[in-house]
């Protein structure tokens, strides 16, 4: 959607960014009586914050539910806040976005409470403490790292988060006069989605990663609006 970008204060004139606090709340008075001012920019990213202290807490306590329940919690309200694209300026596909997808598929295992996932595989809880400690810090755990009960969970977030970017970039593409062409690079991107989510995530993960780096080169090559030859550098890997 195009919002304006600065909202001032009805009540006591103060002016601010919208684009930066995401709220028609007035930071000096309070009131909620303001309106929008000067150019409308397309904006879909609002601030949100990935603190896994309450799941942390649960699940060092062994209180599976409760730590998968807050975990899905704050990484759902993580990804429907965040977007990628912040006053008309296209954002990069950061490492907390993708520990948050992480984290929601994670969950769904602690849910159960028991240390057993899905197909009786087993859930490494020091692997989801350090995720979660990863997270805290808006980074996640490298791909060597990753063990292998634990592939699924994150080759599918991956896919999530690939695909979550792969249709922002194509929305971005379509409200500006950029003139890099990522359709054959989206379309390949999106057919190594759909084939990690077809074996439900269960690829290596630095197969994902792989994925990953080519659906950011993209990005930066949109940023930058030049042809960036990382981008067939990265496809090529996947090949």
């Amino acid at each position: 959607m195009e919002v304006r970008g600065i909202r001032e204060c009805k009540d006591c004139g103060t002016q601010w960014s919208y684009y930066e606090t995401g709220s028609p709340e007035c930071p000096e008075c309070g009131s909620m009586h303001s309106v929008g001012i000067g150019e409308r920019k397309p904006h879909t990213d609002r601030p949100a914050e990935l603190d896994l202290d309450v799941a942390l807490d649960a699940l060092v306590n062994e209180r599976y539910r409760e730590a998968g329940d807050a975990a899905d919690d704050t990484a759902r309200q993580y990804v429907l806040r965040r977007g990628f694209v912040s006053g008309g300026d296209l954002r990069s596909l950061t490492d907390a976005y993708l520990a948050a997808h992480e984290i929601r598929h994670v969950a769904h295992h602690l849910r159960r409470s028991m240390t057993t996932g899905l197909g009786g595989e087993e859930v490494d809880l020091e692997y989801v403490k350090t995720l979660f400690e990863a997270a805290n810090e808006g980074s996640r755990p490298p791909a060597e790292a990753v063990p292998e009960p634990m592939t699924g969970p994150r080759g599918l977030a991956v896919a999530d988060a690939v695909s979550d970017y792969h249709d922002a970039l194509k929305s971005w593409v379509d409200t500006t006069d950029v003139a890099v062409d990522i359709d054959g690079p989206l379309e390949q991107v999106d057919s190594h989605v759909r084939r990690i989510r077809a074996l439900e995530g269960t690829v290596e993960p630095e197969r994902a990663e792989q994925l990953l780096d080519a659906v950011r080169a993209i990005g930066t090559s949109l940023q930058t609006g030049t042809e960036n030859t990382l981008i067939e550098q990265a496809l090529s890997a996947l090949q």
